[in-house]
């Protein structure tokens, strides 16, 4: 199954995403409004060009292992690396947030503001329909959250994680992460998440939970030009 880690943006856009994504036998996204990320079915030979009618002069999207150069009528804005990591710890013995709340259309607001406040990856206004969300709130305010993207067969990725800065050490993400893969593995499925090269506490935190290190991989922001 972990093969299906090595394209996972493809084996989600064409499969269970597929109603979320528009494009074609050889390329797809999401489609606007929801997380700004393509996939291609051979990651190693993109189809840009079979992408491009559906994508707008001025959009940004984050493509997954490529390495080669920029093609015809695209640029390549920014280039990173990525851990992929996947969990190896057992059940959560218990639900470590009983009290926070599944986000809905009438957080998809704060939701958005949380996310483009502290930046934990790609995220649109209807990135909380594609999966479970919860967050915690302290006055009505939303203050933590952690929710669910990309998946495939019984992957299934923990994403969206996030707090306030004012709000952080207090171990608030770490408990809505853990109770996400409670309810995951309760249904039978593996999870995983992606972490930045660059976010080096994020990733000794998800070891110390339980994850562990698939593979590294280039990612990228692209967009036409």
């Amino acid at each position: 199954m972990r093969h299906l880690l090595d394209n996972i943006a493809w084996h989600t856009l064409a499969g269970p995403h597929a109603r979320f994504a528009s494009g074609s036998a050889s390329a797809r996204r999401y489609a606007p409004g929801f997380s700004p990320i393509v996939g291609f079915a051979d990651v190693n030979a993109p189809d840009f060009d079979a992408l491009r009618p559906y994508c707008e002069d001025g959009e940004h999207f984050y493509c997954d292992g490529w390495s080669g150069p920029a093609p015809g009528g695209w640029r390549i804005d920014a280039e990173t690396t990525m851990f992929k990591m996947v969990w190896e710890g057992g059940v959560p013995a218990e639900d470590e947030a009983p009290d926070a709340l599944r986000l809905g259309d009438a957080h998809a607001a704060r939701a958005l503001a949380l996310a483009e406040l502290t930046r934990p990856g790609p995220f649109g206004p209807r990135t909380i329909e594609l999966g479970e969300y919860f967050g915690c709130f302290e006055d009505d305010r939303l203050v933590a959250m952690a929710g669910e993207r990309m998946h495939a067969e019984a992957l299934r990725e923990i994403s969206g994680v996030c707090t306030l800065p004012s709000h952080q050490g207090r171990g608030l993400a770490r408990r809505l992460m853990l109770k996400l893969i409670r309810r995951q593995m309760q249904r039978g499925e593996q999870p995983f998440l992606h972490v930045m090269r660059e976010n080096t506490g994020a990733r000794a935190l998800y070891e110390k939970m339980g994850f562990r290190n698939y593979r590294e991989s280039v990612v990228r922001v692209v967009s036409p030009c």
